[in-house]
């Protein structure tokens, strides 16, 4: 895949993503996020996520996930709210695991039937081809194989870290989706045709529940701008590279040459939207 063909992606084309509340608006129009992640094993990817989103600037976040994880997220986060409704975009995926009871599957389909944008990551990866509406896939290099497995292409994670450029194209292309595959440098394709590579912040960034901040970052920023997506779905290719170069540089300034935390990356978001604003 031509070097040419993949845009580099930054702060000034990350800047103008950023939904910035005006006098009049309240919670329900400045975006709500329905997050349904964690598990009993992996209730922190809930609060991670949770974090992520809140701190990247949602109105509300509905978080309607396993008893275990809300009760973590409400203790970590008490103005989240644990009832359903009515969402602007869904996080679907982090921490859950891939072998899902019928509830839990049958949930994750419920919402996948709804029509609106999806951010779908780890163990949601597998439902790829079954949502109704915009989607966005953000898996690593061997969480793509099973999805493209779904769709029919076998691979294998050695061969998708030799290309993921034309790996990410595959996987686009075979399920219509775009697909954000993560890495030192990640690679954003769009079925429709975008491309974008982003450098994904500095080596330390590469820490446990890191993806998990990401989908909450992306999430936020899908359900902020559901407007512009139902005008034009490919849209959703810009909003997930802003959300990994917005997830890289908070993990730039979280870490300032040392070793951080995945929550030190989500304390450090409302930093990097300020300066973005600021410029």
């Amino acid at each position: 895949m031509p070097e040419a063909e993949w845009a580099s992606f930054g702060a000034t084309e990350s800047a103008r993503w950023i939904a910035v509340p005006a006098a009049g608006d309240d919670k329900y129009s400045r975006g709500v996020l329905g997050v349904l992640t964690g598990s009993d094993r992996f209730p922190g990817a809930a609060v991670l996520g949770v974090e992520g989103a809140g701190r990247t600037g949602v109105g509300m976040i509905r978080y309607v996930g396993p008893a275990r994880a809300a009760d973590f997220v409400l203790h970590r986060r008490p103005e989240i709210v644990t009832v359903d409704g009515r969402v602007q975009a869904w996080l679907v995926g982090s921490g859950m695991p891939p072998e899902r009871d019928d509830a839990l599957e049958q949930q994750v389909r419920a919402i996948l039937a709804q029509g609106v944008p999806v951010v779908l990551d780890a163990g949601a990866l597998g439902l790829a081809t079954s949502g109704t509406g915009p989607l966005v896939l953000t898996p690593h290099y061997g969480e793509l194989v099973p999805v493209l497995a779904a769709a029919g292409i076998e691979t294998d994670r050695t061969a998708v870290q030799a290309d993921p450029r034309g790996w990410a194209v595959r996987a686009a292309a075979a399920t219509g989706a775009t697909v954000l595959l993560k890495g030192s440098t990640t690679f954003v394709a769009d079925a429709s045709g975008p491309r974008f590579a982003v450098q994904a912040g500095p080596p330390w960034v590469a820490t446990a529940g890191a993806g998990d901040v990401l989908g909450g970052v992306l999430g936020a920023l899908v359900a902020t701008h559901a407007d512009e997506i139902a005008a034009d779905a490919s849209v959703l290719a810009e909003l997930a590279a802003a959300a990994a170069w917005v997830h890289g540089e908070a993990g730039r300034r979280a870490s300032g040459g040392g070793p951080i935390v995945a929550l030190d990356i989500a304390e450090a978001l409302p930093q990097v939207v300020a300066g973005l604003l600021a410029e």
